[in-house]
C-alpha cells in the first residue's frame, strides 16, 4: 500500500511502524473473532471492514476465528449467520478457526502456569472473591488457597477437568499481584467450571477457559500479528501481554493487542443482550428484522454491502468514543441505490382516476427509462389504461398556488404517459373522494415528439394501471427507537423509548413488471423511496420493504 496515496490514520500507522521496525511484511496477519452468542450488528461491521480491509491494503492473510468459550449462551445458529453476513458483506477469510480448536493445548499451558506456581485452584465463593478484589484506590488481598501445593492444584485441576465438580464450586486462578493498580490484573480467573453442552465439543469438556486467556493465545496459536479491540480491552492490554509471555517463543511472531473507539450509532442499540431481550420480548419478529441494527437485518431491509462498507469507511478509526447519526448510514444507503436501483411506478396510498375521454378498453403499452444513472440507458415497457390509480396526496380539489400536482381544472404530467386535467370528483356519503375524473391530451404523449408533447407542465406524477395493477404488501419502517441514545440512561429501561409507529404494513399496488423480482431486488418507487423484494414474497404475494426514503425526512418528523 502507497502510504503518499492517503493519509494513514493511527492503527494503519502502528503497522507501518512495525514494518519500518523490521516485522516481515509476509508475517502480517489480521483477524475478526466474534463469540457466536447472537447475530452481528452494526458495529461488528465497522470492526469486519476494518479487519478484512487491512488484510486488502496489506495484502495479508485475515481469520475468521469464533471465540466460542460460553456454551450456555453459544448455537450453531448463530457460527451460521456470521460467517453468512461477514461474506455477504464481501470478504473472504484465510482460516476458519475456533478457540475451541485449541482448548487441549489451552489446558495444557493452563497445567504448565500450575507448576511454575503461577496459577492456582480457588474454592472461594463469588462474594467472598468480590470482597478480597479490593478497590481501584485499595490493594486486594490474597485468597487462602494462593498458597496451594503445585501437587494440591494439580490435582484439584485435573479432577475439574474430569468432571467430578459442580458449575461454580472452583475456579483457576492466574497468580499474578493482588495489589495491581490495574483491577483485571489482581489474580484472574483462568478456568470456570461448565456442565454445558458446546456446539463443537459436545461434552468432551466442562471446564472452559476465560476470555482473557484464550483470546491472546489463540492469536498465538494463529500467529496473528495485530489484535485489534474496542476500547473497553485498553486495560485488558496488560494482562494480554502477561499470558503471553508465559509462553512466547520469540522465534515466532509475538501478536499485539491495540484499541479503537467503537463508532455508536444514534437511535439503535447493539447490546446483544438487549438485541436478544427485542427478539425474545416478540418487540420484533427475529434477529433479521429490518428495523433491527443487525446486519441481518440491514440485509433484509434492503441496505447493500457497498453502502455498509462505504458508511464504515467514512466514519473511520478514532481513539475517542463518539455517536454517530444514523442519517449518514441511510444517506450512504441512499446514494448506493441510487446509481442501482432501477425505477418503476408504485401506489402506495391509492385513489382511482379516470380519464373520461380515453377510449374504454383501450391499453397502450409505454416506455420508460430503468435507471437515468446508468451509463447505457435501458428502457422497460409499463402499461397504460383508461382507469389508473394515483397517490391521494398527489390530488386536492382546491390548493394553494405552490401545490404543482393534480387539482381542478390545471394540468399535471402523468410520468412517461400523457398530460391530463383535473375535471370533476366523485365522494362517498362521508364526502371522502372515491374517484378523480380527468381528461387526457391525445397528442401529448411524452416522447413522442410532437410539439404538444413538449408543452410544459408544472408537475409530474406516478400512477399504475389498474387494469395491469398487482397489489403488494408493502412495510414501511422507521427507526425502532425514538431516542437518539435510548441505551443511555442507566434509569430508564431503553424499550421505553421504542418507536409504536416503526412498522406501518399497508396496501399497495405496483406495476406488473415486478412480478419477476427476486429476494433482496432494489427498487426506487418513483417518488416514494427506495424498496426491497422481502424473503416473504411469493408470486401470489408480493412483499416489499421500504428501505430508505429519497431523502432525510425524520429531523421534521421529529421536530413535529
Amino acid at each position: 500500500m502507497s502510504t503518499e496515496e492517503k493519509s494513514l490514520n493511527f492503527i494503519e500507522q502502528i503497522i507501518e511502524e512495525d514494518l519500518k521496525n523490521g516485522l516481515p511484511n509476509d508475517k502480517l496477519r489480521f483477524r475478526f473473532p466474534p463469540e457466536p452468542n447472537g447475530y452481528l450488528h452494526v458495529g461488528h461491521a465497522s470492526a469486519i471492514c476494518l479487519n478484512f480491509g487491512l488484510g486488502l491494503d496489506y495484502n495479508a492473510p485475515v481469520n475468521l476465528r469464533f471465540d466460542d468459550t460460553n456454551p450456555s449462551k453459544e448455537e450453531q445458529e448463530y457460527v451460521d449467520a456470521i460467517k453468512r453476513d461477514v461474506a455477504w458483506l464481501g470478504y473472504q477469510w484465510d482460516k476458519e478457526c475456533y478457540a475451541s480448536d485449541y482448548f487441549q493445548q489451552l489446558y495444557d499451558w493452563a497445567v504448565e502456569l500450575i507448576k511454575k506456581g503461577k496459577a492456582y485452584v480457588d474454592n472461594q465463593s463469588s462474594e467472598e472473591m468480590a470482597k478480597q478484589k479490593g478497590t481501584p484506590t485499595q490493594p486486594g488481598t490474597n485468597s487462602p488457597n494462593r498458597d496451594r501445593s503445585v501437587e494440591e492444584n494439580l490435582d484439584l485441576f485435573t479432577r475439574m477437568k474430569n468432571g467430578e465438580f459442580p458449575n461454580g464450586s472452583y475456579i483457576l486462578r492466574a497468580k499474578i499481584d493482588m495489589a495491581s493498580p490495574n483491577m483485571l490484573m489482581r489474580d484472574p480467573i483462568i478456568y470456570r467450571i461448565m456442565h454445558e453442552h458446546h456446539h463443537r465439543t459436545g461434552n468432551d469438556w466442562c471446564i472452559y477457559p476465560m476470555y482473557d486467556w484464550a483470546h491472546g493465545e489463540s492469536d498465538y496459536l494463529e500467529q496473528i500479528s495485530h489484535s485489534f479491540c474496542t476500547l473497553e480491552f485498553l486495560p485488558h492490554r496488560e494482562l494480554y501481554d502477561w499470558f503471553l509471555d508465559q509462553i512466547y517463543d520469540s522465534s515466532k511472531v509475538r501478536p499485539k493487542q491495540r484499541e479503537f473507539a467503537r463508532r455508536n450509532l444514534s437511535h439503535t442499540v447493539v447490546s446483544k443482550r438487549k438485541l436478544l431481550q427485542l427478539v425474545e420480548e416478540k418487540h420484533v419478529t427475529g434477529w433479521d428484522d429490518p428495523r433491527m441494527s443487525t446486519i441481518s437485518g440491514m440485509r433484509r431491509r434492503g441496505y447493500t454491502p457497498a453502502a455498509i462498507r462505504n458508511f464504515a469507511h467514512t466514519i473511520g478509526i478514532a481513539k475517542r468514543t463518539n455517536l454517530i447519526d444514523v442519517s449518514l448510514l441511510e444517506f450512504c444507503v441512499r446514494e448506493d441505490l441510487n446509481k442501482i436501483a432501477p425505477r418503476v411506478m408504485a401506489v402506495l396510498d391509492p385513489v382511482k382516476l379516470v380519464i373520461t375521454n380515453y377510449p374504454e378498453g383501450k391499453e397502450e403499452w409505454l416506455e420508460a427509462e430503468n435507471n437515468p444513472e446508468e451509463e447505457v440507458l435501458t428502457f422497460r415497457e409499463v402499461p397504460f389504461s383508461r382507469e389508473l390509480y394515483i397517490e391521494r396526496e398527489d390530488f386536492q380539489e382546491e390548493a394553494h398556488k405552490k401545490f404543482f400536482r393534480l387539482t381542478l381544472g390545471t394540468e399535471v404530467r402523468l410520468k412517461n404517459a400523457y398530460i391530463i386535467k383535473g375535471e370533476s370528483v366523485v365522494k362517498d356519503e362521508n364526502g371522502k373522494i372515491t374517484e378523480i375524473h380527468c381528461t387526457y391530451d391525445v397528442d401529448s404523449k411524452s416522447g413522442s415528439g410532437t410539439e404538444a408533447s413538449k408543452r410544459k407542465v408544472k408537475g409530474t406524477i406516478h400512477w399504475v394501471s389498474i387494469q395491469h395493477a398487482k397489489e403488494a404488501e408493502v412495510r414501511v419502517y422507521d427507526r425502532l427507537f425514538t431516542h437518539e441514545m435510548p441505551d443511555g440512561n442507566k434509569e430508564v429501561d431503553f424499550k421505553e423509548y421504542i418507536n409504536p409507529n416503526s412498522l406501518q404494513v399497508i396496501k399497495g399496488y405496483v406495476e406488473p413488471s415486478l412480478t419477476s423480482a427476486k429476494e433482496l431486488d432494489h427498487f426506487q418507487f418513483q417518488r416514494l423511496g427506495y424498496f426491497c423484494v422481502d424473503r416473504d414474497s411469493t408470486a401470489e404475494k408480493l412483499v416489499f420493504n421500504k428501505t430508505v426514503g429519497l431523502r432525510d425526512t425524520w429531523a421534521k418528523v421529529s421536530e413535529q
